[in-house]
This record gives C-alpha cells, structure tokens and sequence, in this order.
C-alpha cells in the first residue's frame, strides 16, 4: 500500500471509530418515544413522498400559470433525481452495517454490492434528498429557505439517534444533495436561458 493509500485508510478507519462511539453513546436513544415520532415524520424525506411533494409544486405552478412556482418545482425533482442517482451508486458500491444492526450483530464496512437494507448505511438518502430539496426551494424562494433547512437538518440529525444511518452517513448524504441542487440548478438555469434566447 502506497503512503498516501495508507493514510486515506487511517482515516477513514479514525472515522468509523468516532461513528461507532457516537452510535454507542447514543443507542439507547432509538427506544424513545420521542425519538420514534421523530423518525417517524422523518419519513417525509424518503423518495416516493419528496418526488409527490416535488411533482405537485410543478403542476401547481403550471396549472396557474406560474413561472416561479413551476420553476421551483422542476428544480426539486431536479436536484431530488440527481442526489438520489448520486447516492445509488455509491451506495451500491459500498456495503456497510446499519447502525443498528451493527448493535445487534456487528459492523462491517468495504467495497461491495449487496443490494440489502442491513448493509446499504452509507451514505444517508433521506438527508441527501431532504437536502437537495431544501436548497431547491430556498434557491427559488429565498423567505423560506430558513425553515426548509432547518427541517432538512431534523431529518439528518434525528437518523443518528435512531440508528439508521452513522454520522459520517448523514454528513455524506448532506453533501450529496447539496452538490446534486448545484449541478441540477445550473443545468435547469442554462437550458432556461437557451430556451428564453430562442423564444
């Protein structure tokens, strides 16, 4: 293994061992009823109700007519599909235990392409596309950017309590949406600006 082979295992070992001490302080937590409403309404970021909410905001605005709010809604199916595509791969590629079923029957984490919910923890979805999402809206309508994020980092933060996902899970899922707005936005901005030059 060359040096710099070395030291990418060395961290990314120095941070497994800060999620399982942070899962470990926090295990006891998933059985809190608090804690399980939480990730209950936390369910509003998995795929099937963000693409519905994403979809109605654009046939809302192309049922009235409206430019900004058909937009907004184009932007979050947008960033949504591309955080997801992102998030499928390289959750596909990596197999790593499930917080709690590492609890119950211990952690692994290497490249693989097991296709099981035990093993598919990294990185988060529901924080991916929660994030990617949020940003949608807030890059559309700046005045509520401030509460989409701060329900954007309740799903992300409420995953770790619940063990469904690690912390470093939750904080890749976190980049990967705000990279999959991003890249969807510019895309979506430019083909507008074409299709405004051609009009």
């Amino acid at each position: 293994m060359t040096s710099m082979g070395k030291r990418a295992a060395d961290a990314v070992a120095a941070v497994e061992r800060v999620d399982l001490k942070v899962t470990a302080a926090l295990a006891d937590q998933r059985h809190r009823p608090e804690v399980k409403q939480a990730g209950y309404w936390s369910e509003i970021a998995d795929q099937p109700p963000l693409i519905a909410i994403s979809a109605a905001v654009l046939i809302a605005g192309l049922s009235a007519r409206n430019r900004g709010v058909a937009r907004a809604g184009a932007r979050m199916l947008a960033a949504h599909a591309l955080a997801t595509g992102i998030k499928t791969v390289i959750k596909r590629s990596v197999d790593r235990t499930r917080p709690d079923e590492a609890i119950d029957n211990g952690y692994r984490m290497e490249a693989g392409d097991s296709d099981t919910h035990e093993l598919s923890s990294f990185p988060s979805g529901h924080t991916a596309g929660a994030v990617a999402v949020a940003e949608a809206v807030a890059r559309d309508a700046p005045a509520l950017a401030p509460p989409m994020r701060l329900l954007a980092l309740s799903v992300a933060l409420i995953q770790v309590p619940r063990c469904k996902h690690f912390l470093s899970d939750v904080i890749a899922g976190a980049a990967i949406g705000w990279i999959g707005e991003r890249a969807a936005s510019a895309a979506l901005d430019a083909a507008e600006r074409r299709f405004m030059r051609g009009s």
